[in-house]
């Protein structure tokens, strides 16, 4: 079975924003900050203008599953879009059990 982040996922997210959005959520359990255009440019294994990113990004908030934190800001998951990712990631069965109790409780803000 495919995962949320697989290709053919139940999420209707297609390539370019299913790897824009796995990599702002990987940058942002890396750092807890908001993450930039420029940053995901900077990380992406496909070559992405940050102006790209960032349209990419609207449609993603649009979606419900990030947000901006004020004006300025990089984007974060939503506690939807961290769902959508941990489901996809449990799916596809690629974590640890320590990862998954990290993930989960990054989730629900609780303390390991």
């Amino acid at each position: 079975m495919d995962s949320q982040f697989g290709r053919n996922t139940g999420s209707g997210l297609s390539e370019r924003p299913r790897e824009v959005f796995r990599h702002l959520v990987d940058a942002f359990l890396t750092s807890g900050e908001p993450v930039g255009s420029r940053t995901l440019s900077q990380r992406l294994p496909i070559a992405l203008s940050p102006a790209s990113i960032r349209n990419v990004m609207a449609d993603l908030e649009a979606m419900g599953l990030l947000y901006a934190p004020h004006t300025s800001a990089g984007r974060v998951p939503t506690e939807k879009g961290l769902r959508l990712f941990v489901d996809g990631l449990l799916e596809i069965g690629q974590l640890a059990p320590d990862e998954r109790v990290q993930i989960e409780a990054r989730i629900t803000g609780t303390k390991v």
